[in-house]
């Protein structure tokens, strides 16, 4: 059954998620927050500034009017990073159907509150809405070219996962379902800053005996954090958690290892978000990690080196070596 779905959001995912949506048939709406962006996409038909080259299909509608865009929709899609949903959320719940779900694509922890996407969502817009996440190893330029990639659906309510599971399937991309909200959303944002430590590998030239090693490790410390925090283990070995990071920590194109390997080659961390045409989601979910590391008491060295070396200045080197020192002991 075709489904009339609004996206949130002008950017990348926005970009990649329209096409996919619209290759299965469904009606898309693209609502941006600012017109003069929305303009730019209604003269070119093309994300020039993130996905040159990439044209939106033709069926795809988009506009700035706050009310206009959920007209008759029955799906809405959130592809605005985790830091900014609350102030675009704030700004159109009145305007949201009641009986509407929500999918999130979002991959980040929020500072001050350390939500996950969806607990944004529920706080702003209300709770008791059919509420989602859709996460995987999915880099937006890939899509773009229809390169084969897969994903997780992932919402308490099964119907709903499989609503989600059907809404974006292609023949080049294949979504699984998943119950673990928690799981999901956590792997999708604590990778990211494993991915920065990989790109900081990078910059430096460790080799790839070091990312392996940091790849692995990495994911022992996220999985452990996620427990922690009541999700299942199983989803970090998954496409959300492994295959996630895996991409995330190898790929030319990840903007979070692309930081990291800027910063391992010396480069200060302001000047280089600064050159960034978008949004690398790794950098202030590391506070938010950090800080949920330490409200459930988890062991996160990994992060706490990333942390030291964003926000307090550390020396790449010096937090290298503090990771390879650490007190021996049994894997």
């Amino acid at each position: 059954m075709s489904e009339r779905v609004t996206i949130v959001g002008d950017g990348a995912m926005a970009t990649v998620c329209s096409i996919l949506l619209s290759q299965g048939g469904h009606d898309v709406t693209i609502w941006g927050v600012f017109e003069e962006s929305i303009n730019r996409l209604i003269q070119n038909r093309e994300n020039q500034r993130l996905l040159p080259g990439v044209k939106l299909p033709r069926n795809v509608q988009l506009t700035a009017n706050d009310a206009e865009c959920f007209e008759g929709c029955t799906l809405i899609l959130s592809a605005v990073p985790t830091q900014y949903m609350r102030n675009v959320w704030k700004r159109l719940a009145r305007h949201v159907p009641a009986a509407v779900p929500i999918v999130s694509v979002a991959k980040g922890i929020e500072n001050q509150t350390l939500f996950r996407p969806t607990q944004i969502i529920a706080d702003v817009v209300g709770r008791g809405r059919g509420l989602a996440a859709l996460s995987g190893p999915n880099i937006a330029a890939e899509l773009a070219r229809y390169l084969p990639a897969t994903a997780v659906a992932a919402a308490e309510d099964a119907e709903l996962a499989q609503r989600v599971q059907n809404v974006f399937s292609t023949q080049w991309f294949r979504v699984y379902t998943n119950s673990d909200v928690i799981g999901t959303e956590l792997a999708g944002a604590t990778k990211n800053v494993i991915a920065i430590a990989a790109g900081i590998l990078d910059g430096l030239a460790a080799g790839n005996n070091a990312k392996a090693a940091l790849v692995t490790r990495g994911l022992v410390e996220i999985t452990r954090l996620g427990v922690a925090m009541g999700a299942q283990e199983l989803t970090f070995q998954g496409l959300a958690g492994l295959g996630d990071l895996i991409t995330t920590c190898v790929s030319p194109e990840g903007r979070n290892r692309t930081v990291g390997e800027q910063v391992g080659k010396g480069r200060k961390l302001q000047d280089i978000l600064g050159s960034m045409d978008s949004v690398a989601e790794g950098v202030p979910t590391t506070r938010s990690v950090r800080e949920l590391s330490i409200k459930y008491n988890v062991e996160m060295p990994i992060t706490e080196a990333v942390h030291a070396v964003l926000f307090e200045g550390m020396d790449v080197i010096r937090a290298l070596t503090t990771l390879m020192t650490r007190e021996a002991k049994a894997e």
